[in-house]
């Protein structure tokens, strides 16, 4: 079954983590899309695949991502399209929204 998370304002990752412990989902596939205000990512560096560039963008992204819910933690990836056609990719740490929304699509796995 999917269920859907509609995200109007606020931080992401918060809303998504509260949203699937309220509903006790334990392990889930999570789909991503919609428009934030700013968004924090990191990348790993090539000479250290164990280290985190995080980088912060203040600005506008259209976001698509992919993740999982692992015992109950939101874990989650994301594209983000900024101004000039431009695409910041990578592990989702924060994203807030307020002028747009996100909604997660989340297909919960039982066992």
């Amino acid at each position: 079954m999917t269920i859907v998370i509609d995200i109007r304002s606020g931080e992401v990752l918060e809303e998504l983590q509260q949203a699937v412990a309220d509903r006790g989902i334990r392990n889930a596939a999570i789909t991503l899309v919609g428009g934030v205000d700013a968004f924090t990512i990191s990348t790993m560096p090539a000479h250290n695949a164990l280290q985190d560039d995080i980088t912060t963008y203040d600005q506008r992204g259209e976001l698509t991502g992919t993740g999982e819910v692992v015992d109950g933690r939101v874990h989650v990836h994301v594209v983000c399209g900024i101004e000039g056609d431009v695409a910041k990719e990578g592990h989702l740490h924060a994203a807030t929204v307020a002028t747009f929304f996100v909604r997660a699509y989340v297909n919960e796995i039982t066992e």
